[in-house]
């Protein structure tokens, strides 16, 4: 993996964990709106809209840099449009980049061919 395609995985990891912690505020910003005279939606609104933005130029990005297939690809789509998904992303994603230092470092030992 080049430094280009671990750079973009890693905006995408870092950014969805955020993600996800403005749309389960906005949720809940959402319900006291509607229940007490507190509005903070349209601050919220704007900071998870930026959020989400950041998070699909950095999904389109990582799918064009690593070659994910579809399925992939539609997986981390629909993980930042759930409330929690964004968490499920981050943690797939880690677990990859550790999976392919593993493979680096194995590849540079002689262990492995691949």
């Amino acid at each position: 993996m080049d430094i280009k395609t671990a750079t973009a995985l890693r905006r995408l990891r870092l950014v969805s964990a955020p993600e996800a912690v403005s749309f389960l505020i906005l949720l809940v910003c959402s319900v006291l709106k509607r229940t007490t005279d507190f509005n903070a939606v349209p601050v919220m609104g704007a900071v998870h809209g930026v959020l989400f933005i950041l998070y699909v130029v950095f999904w389109i990005d990582a799918w064009s840099r690593t070659k994910w297939p579809l399925g992939t690809a539609a997986l981390y789509f629909v993980l930042s449009v759930l409330p929690t998904g964004g968490f499920f992303a981050e943690r797939k994603l880690k677990r990859a980049a550790e999976d392919e230092v593993i493979a680096a470092r194995a590849r540079k030992e002689g262990i492995v061919n691949a």
